[in-house]
């Protein structure tokens, strides 16, 4: 088969498997895991074969005619390039493994079914996503992702923290894809085309006229989608659905394709140095603010939500300085080591019971209940940390040498100031990211207390994934002088200058949060903090939801626990309790838009019922006292209704006569 056959294939497959799965769900549920896991699976080998053939070589376009439309037409296109065919391996990969993953993770839930489908579907409009070469088209695949996070992350719909968190994620996401959708229409109008190419080459050729209105519209868009400041609320609460969701949403889908769309479009908001700088600006923000709160929350998966927002954070600071290979770089990079956080995250939660770091600070002999989880977290936190010779530590110092190249003049894609902008806040980060990194592991396998409950070895559906996500982890990066091709032929090889600055800032913020750990860890056993542990026998999802009843009961939605042993609160000090609110803006949020909006359609709730209503009320009111009136006279009597024709008769003769007397005497 040609390549453009088997790309076809690849966002097809998923598709297939989530119709069938839905289908045979009830009927012959014995299919549905080989529905869930096979075509998956077909569709990350076919996307790997896919890449092979790419190469890293010329793009591979293909395009048909979908719908004639008036005026811009809209094509079943795609755009096979170096970036593209990278990125749909790592989809593949990822939700391949959630799935297999999740037939042990869920294995006696009675919504898995449904729960499959989505996630195949999920994978299919990623997947388009990437290799679509109309922007229409992939707005499609967008607004796919969009539908199925909200179910997905309310998969636990019985608890009140799924169904705020679901519609939540709905909400904020929409709220900005309306410009976005703005933004393509409003590129579309100004290059005549939504295919990508053309789109590019038109404003190679200066066919933009609008560039910075257009990029800050769909900048927009991909704030919400790839939840960067200030829409980025809306990721630390979907934890509240299914661990491996979570992971599918983090590594490879969602918060992905916004940065993706902008590595595919960088042309575009290259034309705007406004637009640059306010995404280096937006960046920055996000990457610290988003370690500062991670470095305070006591939920194991709200650290991963916060880092994860981080790390987008760092992909939208290579934008901003013009280097799209860098980000998607990291993208790919960051991909394989968040899988493998979250999905060890899932396995942690199972053998602990809870999901507080405070509890498991207070367990003893947890890395030795789940071997396998503690050794492949261990290896994604030094990549997440950028610790050589890790995954993340190639990727993030791409990343900062983009930066330093643009801060010092070196590049002219991006204004000096998106530069340091992204440089410094960089540094800053990699120093608290170590730093949360440490925090996370010590209290996670390093805990002081009673065993942690043995149920013995997990699944291993669930932990046979968790080593094949640890190979790119560990090895990915070491491919960075190799794979130049693929990513534009930019250089992604470390510089001596940053490796040192971000190594030693990452080492610095590691050790000091262990020293502050030892300075604290005594406290545990004289204060009684954490949740109670849930069932450990049941399945790991039901463990997982009777763990995030039992942690909102005791702390509330903060994310915060009382911890005095917690180092991160001796590091933090009076901020501790603002990073884990998030800095307030939830309840920023809630009091600028939430309660007006509220306030309004209360007002119009009381004008419809108290106004509206009223006329209408009176209205058939007036009409029941007159049909009263009338049937008072209907008496059934013929000598009545006689009596009465004379008297009207008669009252008419009078007035006929006073009437005419009248009008002669005048």
């Amino acid at each position: 088969m040609t390549t453009t056959t088997l790309a076809v294939l690849v966002p097809l497959l998923p598709f297939l498997g989530a119709a069938a799965g839905l289908l045979l769900g009830r009927t012959a549920p014995g299919f549905v895991r080989p529905l869930a896991v096979l075509p998956t699976l077909t569709a990350f080998l076919l996307a790997a074969v896919v890449a092979w053939r790419q190469g890293g070589g010329p793009a591979v376009d293909a395009a048909t005619r979908l719908t004639p439309t008036g005026s811009v037409p809209i094509d079943l296109a795609l755009h096979l390039d170096g970036f593209a065919v990278l990125v749909a391996v790592l989809v593949g990969l990822v939700a391949t493994c959630v799935q297999i993953y999740s037939t042990a993770y869920l294995r006696d839930d009675p919504r898995y079914p449904s729960y499959a489908a989505l996630v195949s579907l999920f994978t299919s409009a990623m997947l388009l996503v990437v290799y679509s070469g109309d922007l229409m088209v992939l707005l499609v695949g967008w607004e796919i992702m969009g539908i199925c996070s909200y179910f997905l992350i309310g998969h636990y719909w019985e608890t009140p923290e799924a169904r705020a968190a679901s519609l939540k994620a709905f909400l904020v996401t929409k709220l900005g894809d309306v410009p976005f959708l703005i933004g393509l229409l409003a590129l579309a109008a100004d290059t005549g085309s939504f295919r990508i190419t053309r789109i590019l080459g038109a404003v190679a050729n200066g066919g933009l006229d609008h560039p910075t209105l257009i990029a800050l519209l769909l900048l927009a868009g991909v704030a919400g989608k790839s939840a960067q400041f200030p829409l980025h609320t809306w990721l630390p609460d979907a934890m509240a659905g299914p661990t491996p969701v979570s992971a599918l949403i983090h590594a490879a889908t969602m918060v992905a394709a916004g940065i993706y769309f902008v590595a595919r479009l960088l042309p575009v908001f290259a034309q705007s140095g406004a637009a640059l700088v306010v995404l280096g600006v937006m960046a920055a923000v996000t990457m610290t603010g988003s370690a500062l709160a991670a470095l305070a929350q006591d939920d194991i998966k709200r650290v991963l939500a916060y880092s994860t927002i981080g790390q987008l954070g760092y992909m939208a600071g290579a934008l901003a300085v013009g280097d799209r290979g860098a980000a998607v770089f990291h993208l790919l990079s960051h991909g394989a080591f968040k899988a493998v956080l979250f999905l060890a995250a899932g396995v942690v939660i199972h053998a602990a019971g809870t999901n507080s770091l405070a509890a498991m600070s207070r367990m003893g002999g947890l890395a030795k209940r789940i071997p396998d989880a503690y050794w492949t977290m261990t290896v994604a936190l030094l990549a997440l940390a950028a610790i050589p010779p890790f995954a993340g530590f190639f990727s993030k110092e791409a990343v900062l040498v983009a930066a330093e190249h643009t801060a010092l003049g070196e590049r002219h894609v991006a204004p000096s100031a998106a530069g340091w902008t992204v440089l410094v806040a960089g540094l800053l980060t990699a120093a608290l990211t170590a730093a949360y990194a440490t925090r996370l592991w010590l209290l996670t396998f390093r805990g002081r207390g009673p065993a942690a409950p043995d149920h013995g070895r997990q699944p291993l559906a669930m932990t046979s994934v968790l080593w094949v996500l640890a190979v790119p982890t560990m090895a990915f990066g070491l491919t960075a002088g190799a794979i130049g091709d693929w990513f534009d032929g930019h250089d992604l090889t470390p510089s001596l200058t940053t490796a040192v600055l971000s190594t030693g800032v990452g080492l610095i913020g590691g050790l000091v949060t262990y020293g502050a750990w030892r300075h604290t860890s005594a406290l545990a056993a004289r204060t009684a903090v954490g949740t109670a542990a849930a069932h450990p026998d049941a399945e790991p999802a039901l463990v997982e939801a009777e763990a995030l009843t039992a942690h909102t009961a005791a702390y509330g939605t903060a994310g915060d626990a009382p911890d005095p042993a917690d180092p991160g609160r001796l590091l933090l000090g009076p901020l501790h309790h603002h990073a884990a609110t998030g800095f307030h803006l939830d309840a920023l949020y809630t009091a600028l838009f939430v309660r007006p909006v509220r306030a309004a359609a209360s007002l119009v709730r009381f004008l419809d019922r108290e106004v509206v209503d009223t006329y209408v009320r009176g209205s058939g009111t007036g009409a029941r006292w007159l049909g009263a009136a009338v049937r008072r006279a209907q008496t059934g009597n013929v000598q009545t209704y006689l009596g009465a024709l004379l008297a009207g008769s008669l009252v008419l003769a009078i007035a006929a006569v006073v009437f005419a007397n009248v009008n002669a005497g005048s």
